[in-house]
């Protein structure tokens, strides 16, 4: 249920909440000891996300302080959603979010009834700048008995037209946990034409425990550094400008001091009028693993120092065109070993303008003495816009490290305004039962049609 409170804020209700015709997942591959992160898609949680947005740089690690992803599902399992509420909008100078969802319990798992609750306020100063607050509150823990809180403050300042800086403050209160359970950054950014220069520092304390966020790694300072010159090339007639760029990225243990991850590339790259880019980088890593570390089954990195190089060699068709996407080949050391990677990602064809595909495809061939091992994953997506409401999605992918090759077809018809219908397909193959990759044994398949009705009172 909807309901317009005034002309700014709107509040959302919801029972017994369906996401039925959500697209899959699109597959990663990872070769890092951390955690990946899948952004959220359900439509519910996506509507009114830049009410809840909290100052994150892209350039550092820094914690998801709200993660909708964490409502409705829980170790692996999905959780059934109960009944929420959320309040979007503004009230005079204040953009508001606020929600609360809870979610059912089960007795499989150990999961408990929980209720989710979120309350972000921000607002704009002076030209082009904002300060805010998050807080947020999970009542029950998933570390001990208890509920889970978060206070948060932040600010983003711009200053003239290229100067930027971010900043925040954030601590948890979780049951069992005293002590070190803050978090906090600065992040400065000047982001000029011919010039540029970007410096960052974040703290992620050992206790620090977003229940509702998420986060890659704990117990860390980072340093992340970028300086940038990118003249534009008036005397020729194909190359727009050229880009040298040199980064240098270092994370320690926030409480010994001791490094543990560091990342220094060069980059160079040719912009050219027509839209494209070709670039070159040198990249040298540093990794400490304090534990053996298992990259891949039966292959298992002991703990010790890391050093290795690799290059990369990129090409970028502009996306004006009617093929684009990215090319990159990339070899060298890795771990213990060599890695040689090739990637075509970003892809997009415009067969015609209802009718586009977008293929990816990565291949990584390691090396290790541990062991050698490859990974393929590729994905298909065709998107056919049938009238400007009704269309066909489709997504097909492989992925060679869960032996997997899955589909989702997605049917839209928007009846009448805001009224909608799905019928949506998807299966999961195992591309390898038994050392027989031809048999494609079905592991699941689901059908779902589904209704929306729009009544506007």
């Amino acid at each position: 249920v909807k309901f317009g409170i005034t002309n700014n804020l709107t509040a959302d209700f919801t029972y017994n909440t369906d996401f039925a015709q959500v697209e899959v997942d699109e597959r990663q591959v990872n070769l890092t000891r951390f955690n990946l992160f899948f952004p959220e898609k359900r439509e519910f949680f996506l509507e009114g996300r830049g009410n809840f947005d909290f100052t994150q740089p892209r350039n550092l690690d820094i914690p998801t302080m709200f993660f909708s992803r964490r409502i409705g599902l829980q170790s692996g399992q999905i959780v059934p959603i109960d009944a929420g509420a959320r309040l979007t909008g503004k009230v005079g100078d204040f953009d508001i979010g606020a929600l609360s969802i809870g979610t059912e319990g089960s007795n499989r798992g150990g999961i408990e009834s929980t209720q989710f609750s979120v309350l972000r306020v921000k607002r704009d100063i002076l030209t082009r700048s904002r300060v805010g607050i998050l807080l947020t509150d999970r009542s029950e823990s998933t570390v001990g008995d208890g509920s889970n809180q978060l206070y948060g403050v932040d600010g983003q300042f711009n200053f003239l037209d290229d100067f930027e800086i971010n900043t925040f403050a954030v601590k948890t209160d979780t049951p069992g946990l005293s002590d070190d359970e803050m978090s906090y950054m600065a992040n400065f950014d000047y982001n000029g034409d011919r010039y540029g220069l970007r410096s960052g520092y974040l703290v992620v304390e050992d206790n620090f425990n977003p229940e509702i966020g998420f986060k890659r790694r704990n117990n860390f300072e980072q340093y992340e550094g970028v300086a940038r010159f990118s003249p534009r090339i008036a005397s020729s007639e194909s190359i727009r400008r050229i880009v040298l760029q040199a980064n240098t990225e270092s994370f320690w243990s926030a409480d010994e001091d001791e490094l543990e991850t560091r990342r220094h590339s060069l980059n160079f790259t040719t912009e050219f009028e027509e839209g494209d880019s070709l670039g070159f980088s040198v990249i040298d890593e540093f990794e400490m693993l304090s534990r053996p570390f298992s990259i891949s089954p039966g292959v298992i990195l002991p703990a010790g120092d890391y050093d290795f190089t690799s290059y990369e060699a990129q090409y970028r068709w502009g996306t004006q065109r009617q093929f684009s996407g990215r090319l990159s080949l990339r070899a060298g050391d890795f771990w213990s070993g060599t890695n040689t990677a090739i990637s075509f990602s970003s892809g997009r064809i415009e067969l015609s303008p209802q009718l586009s595909v977008e293929p990816s495809y990565t291949l990584n061939k390691i090396d290790l003495p541990e062991g050698d091992f490859r990974t393929e994953l590729g994905r298909f997506r065709v998107t056919y816009t049938i009238s400007p409401r009704m269309y066909f999605g489709g997504l097909m992918q492989y992925d060679s490290r869960a032996a997997s090759f899955s589909t989702n077809f997605r049917f839209r018809w928007e009846w009448a305004p805001g009224s909608e219908l799905f019928v949506v397909y998807s299966d999961d193959r195992d591309t390898d039962p038994f050392m027989h990759p031809s048999s494609l044994e079905l592991r699941n398949r689901g059908w779902a049609i589904k209704i929306n009705r729009l009544f506007q009172i």
